[in-house]
């Protein structure tokens, strides 16, 4: 190929191109156009939301603890000669039952010598008031007018003579309350939470015995978030309206320690003041009689076991409550509205696990979807499952909807 033709190619391509643009713009290709779809692109669920009457429950957590805990204590030293066998971690005893004996010899001879005591000082007494009374006779005899002086009639040497009497009694009455505290005896009916001293051990007044507390009734203590107080009648409210407690909210009390088991209990009492580290309120639920008959059969509460409670609180009217899984980021709910999604902010008034009471951004009659979406658009026209169409055919099919940025 010589030089010339070289030359001569770049110069065929471009009119080539030229030639191809010209051909194209005379005959340019004709355009498909879908035509606007005007139908729903989804399908969706709803619900009526209808004003009700609602029981609110209020949702908290706790451990259980004793209303009564006492530590026993030896109030006369000696040797322990004796421990009852329930004396033992988680045993449990009852009102008046002799826990445990301090060697008691000493404070028998004790006794004695009181006794022995108030033997000589009545004796004491009785020759006092002899001597007085021969004075007085004395007196009299001598044909002296008047009342006699007391040095004559002996009256001091009486006096100390009876206070001789109530000394030696009050020895008596110290002797034999010494001898009665050598027996230990359980205050109350309850449980043995530690065992700290055992036979054979010497202990002095004031020596720690053993931890014990009442199986009659046990509490929990129950934090109350600040939200949720307009909806609870606090026990304090009823102080001098029922001093019985009887409006007091009923509380059930729930635990999966052993199982799930249930306990009935009933608020008692609030606390004076907001604790100070959680700046919540704290009122007090109680549990009749934990151990008693008719809670036979399920496992037995334990001091510290953790337990949560669903407290009754107050009965409201004609409120709107919607389910939890219809809000989305807690502010938001989606409606229908002429065949369109429509999103409304809403204000919730309380909450749970489950329910929300909206008190604003919707309306007694509004079909609430519950559906869950997730990023759709406000305005998206939707049908309503189960609905029928216009013209009389089924519900339509549903799309994928486009997405606007907004989220569950």
């Amino acid at each position: 190929m010589n030089l010339k033709t070289k030359k001569l190619i770049p110069v065929a391509i471009f009119g080539g191109l030229i030639l191809l643009a010209v051909l194209i713009k005379m005959n340019p290709p004709e355009a498909q156009q879908r035509g606007n779809f005007g139908g729903p692109q989804m399908v969706v669920e709803t619900t009526t939301v209808e004003k009700q009457d609602y029981k609110v429950r209020l949702q908290s957590y706790g451990t259980v603890q004793p209303r009564t805990q006492s530590m026993l204590v030896a109030q006369v030293s000696g040797q322990i000669v004796s421990v009852n066998e329930n004396v033992r971690d988680g045993g449990f005893f009852e009102k008046g039952d002799i826990l445990g004996q301090i060697d008691p010899r000493d404070y028998e001879a004790d006794v004695r010598i009181s006794e022995a005591s108030l033997a000589d000082a009545r004796q004491a007494l009785a020759e006092a008031e002899a001597r007085s009374n021969q004075a007085l006779e004395d007196w009299e005899r001598l044909g002296n007018t008047g009342d006699a002086p007391d040095l004559v009639l002996r009256v001091p040497q009486l006096e100390a003579a009876k206070a001789r009497v109530s000394s030696a009694k009050s020895s008596l009455q110290k002797a034999n309350l010494d001898l009665e505290r050598a027996q230990i005896v359980a205050p109350f009916a309850g449980r043995i939470l530690r065992k700290l001293v055992d036979v054979g051990q010497v202990v002095s007044p004031n020596t720690q015995l053993a931890e014990i507390y009442a199986t009659d009734v046990v509490e929990i203590r129950l934090p109350i978030r600040n939200r949720d107080l307009g909806f609870i009648d606090l026990p304090e409210r009823f102080r001098f309206a029922d001093a019985n407690g009887a409006n007091n909210a009923a509380v059930t009390i729930h635990s999966d320690l052993i199982g799930n088991e249930t306990w009935n209990a009933h608020l008692v009492r609030t606390e004076s003041a907001i604790d100070e580290a959680a700046r919540q309120l704290h009122v007090i639920a109680q549990i009749e009689d934990p151990f008693g008959p008719a809670n036979v059969g399920r496992s037995p509460l334990k001091i510290g076991q953790y337990v949560t409670a669903e407290i009754e609180g107050s009965a409201l009217s004609e409120v709107l409550v919607v389910p939890n899984s219809t809000i989305y980021q807690g502010s938001y709910v989606y409606i229908v509205e002429d065949d369109l999604l429509r999103r409304k902010d809403v204000v919730i008034a309380w909450q749970n696990d489950n329910d929300a009471i909206i008190s604003d951004g919707i309306k007694d009659g509004d079909q609430l979807v519950t559906t869950a979406l997730g990023q759709v658009t406000s305005g998206l026209r939707v049908a309503i499952a189960g609905a029928q169409r216009p013209n009389g055919g089924g519900p339509p099919g549903g799309g994928r909807p486009p997405s606007d940025g907004a989220g569950q």
